[in-house]
């Protein structure tokens, strides 16, 4: 199709514009070029833009027409230009970025904010899993960047430490586990039903991962499920103290308490590759990372 967009450029401008004359003036152009585009884009097209039987050149019904779908392939074809000078000053096309779902999701989407007010070109892929599936999808995915929790030793990444993630154990205040005066043991717990949140590394779906190890388990999708069973009193269970902030405050939630203590601590790494280079998105998403973990 001998289709330019120097005529559909010369179109929107002569419609804002108001004029022939107006619109070469503000393209910069002679009058002649902006006629000569007018009419090549007519040519191209097999239907008249303008009707030019009066004083003043005026719009036909088609002339609108393509007007309104040129100004859209105007502004992707700028879209386009202005990505090319983006990645042509180095930004990458994609990012992947592999979380670990108990983590609070603020400080990530502070952090993609951020990269977006900035007008960063670069697609940002995240992938939530659980425990050992984020290093496992990590490297199946060869994506960039993990956060991680209790990260094994590894000497193929560099590795960030972000601030340490607080789980606490909770139930409904009327759950026979809550009620209990004194610190209770670990067998007397596994009377009760556990809901956990898998592990979602693919070798581990079979795998005793909870952290009541023996007791009955509900296993569900994600921590937000999970705190929904609780709330409903469906059983105990470990929560990011930082998803139960509220519940504990109203006392919908109360703190369970166990013999080998109620909270856990778990350690936050923020990883990506020795062999591989982050480019600029990349290390700006690890600086926001740092800065809203911190």
């Amino acid at each position: 199709m001998d289709l330019s967009l120097d005529g559909i450029e010369a179109l929107e401008a002569i419609a804002d514009e108001g004029s022939f004359a107006a619109a070469s003036r503000s393209l910069n152009k002679t009058q002649s070029a902006v006629s000569y585009s007018i009419k090549a884009l007519e040519r191209a097209l097999g239907v008249s833009l303008f009707d030019r039987s009066g004083h003043r050149a005026v719009l036909t019904p088609a002339g609108v027409a393509v007007l309104d779908e040129g100004r859209f392939l105007l502004a992707r074809a700028r879209r386009i230009q202005s990505l090319g000078a983006r990645f042509a000053e180095g930004w990458e096309a994609r990012l992947r970025l592999v979380v670990d779902g108990a983590l609070p999701r603020a400080p990530l989407l502070q952090a993609l904010h951020h990269l977006g007010q900035r007008g960063i070109p670069t697609h940002v892929q995240v992938r939530t899993e659980f425990r050992r599936g984020v290093p496992a999808r990590f490297r199946q995915s060869e994506a960039d960047l993990m956060v991680a929790l209790d990260l094994p030793p590894t000497h193929d990444c560099i590795v960030r430490p972000l601030p340490d993630l607080v789980f606490v154990l909770v139930a409904k205040p009327d759950h026979p586990a809550a009620r209990a005066t004194e610190p209770q043991s670990l067998e007397a717990l596994q009377r009760h039903l556990e809901l956990s949140v898998h592990d979602s590394a693919e070798a581990l779906t079979d795998a005793d991962t909870n952290l009541l190890p023996g007791a009955r388990v509900f296993y569900v999708g994600d921590f937000g499920a999970k705190k929904d069973g609780l709330l409903m009193g469906l059983g105990l269970g470990w929560m990011p103290l930082a998803m139960v902030h509220d519940e504990l405050a109203d006392e919908r939630l109360v703190e369970v308490p166990f013999e080998r203590g109620s909270r856990r601590r778990f350690t936050v790494s923020l990883a990506w590759r020795v062999d591989q280079t982050l480019g600029p998105t990349g290390r700006e998403l690890v600086r926001l990372l740092e800065g809203a973990w911190s």
